[in-house]
């Protein structure tokens, strides 16, 4: 008997051990890599060939376009997400889009990823940024002419931006920030994160329209 109490005392704390790592809590957004679909679309091309713009005109595109998107795995060392940015950036630039921001889901990835032209910054560099969110928005507004790739023939001006926002997100290389981003640069950021939400600009016009009169020197 002595034996085994023995035995039950020296067990007894790796149980508690690996009960306590299988007890974590899993994010319903974990971070995961692309899908077998997903792979296929990126890979369907080189580096060089635009990816297809979704649209909202089209039926199966706008239900794409207003499903949240996934979290990535920032590895440095994954292939296809260098492959993937790559024609992500490809497509921003291409003569028949010419944007200033690009998301991941209006190409068909449902993944949070984005590329944002950084106005704020000499020489206005493209820059990509992977699992973008803001955790906090200025009181004071920032009405900007908004346009969007998946929404052709349409420009309006929104007036719920903030201008300035705080960001935490990752980059390629995995490293992890935050950051302060101000004017119409934090309104590109905002713009193409709401994508990763499934939220589309004139999502806003429609809230503005039932709110009260905007101050924008707030």
């Amino acid at each position: 008997m002595k034996t085994k109490a023995l035995l039950v005392i020296a067990i007894s704390p790796l149980l508690l051990f690996y009960a306590c790592r299988n007890t974590k809590t899993i994010p319903s957004d974990s971070i995961l890599g692309f899908s077998e679909e997903q792979k296929q679309l990126i890979l369907s091309g080189d580096t060089l060939t635009p990816m297809r713009i979704f649209l909202i005109t089209k039926e199966d595109d706008s239900i794409l376009l207003r499903t949240r998107s996934k979290s990535i795995d920032a590895d440095p060392k994954d292939e296809v997400l260098q492959h993937f940015v790559k024609r992500l950036y490809r497509t921003v630039r291409d003569s028949m889009s010419m944007g200033v921001g690009i998301a991941a889901p209006q190409v068909g990835v449902l993944k949070n990823i984005i590329w944002i032209q950084r106005f704020d910054k000499p020489e206005m560099p493209f820059e990509v940024y992977l699992n973008p969110v803001i955790k906090s928005y200025s009181d004071k507004k920032f009405p900007c002419r908004e346009g969007c790739l998946s929404i052709p023939d349409r420009r309006d001006t929104t007036q719920i931006r903030a201008y300035e926002i705080e960001l935490e997100y990752d980059l390629l290389s995995g490293e992890h920030q935050t950051e302060n981003v101000k004017g119409f640069t934090s309104v590109i950021f905002q713009h193409e994160i709401d994508h990763l939400n499934g939220i589309l600009y004139i999502d806003h016009l429609a809230e503005e329209s039932i709110s009260p009169s905007h101050d924008a020197s707030k």
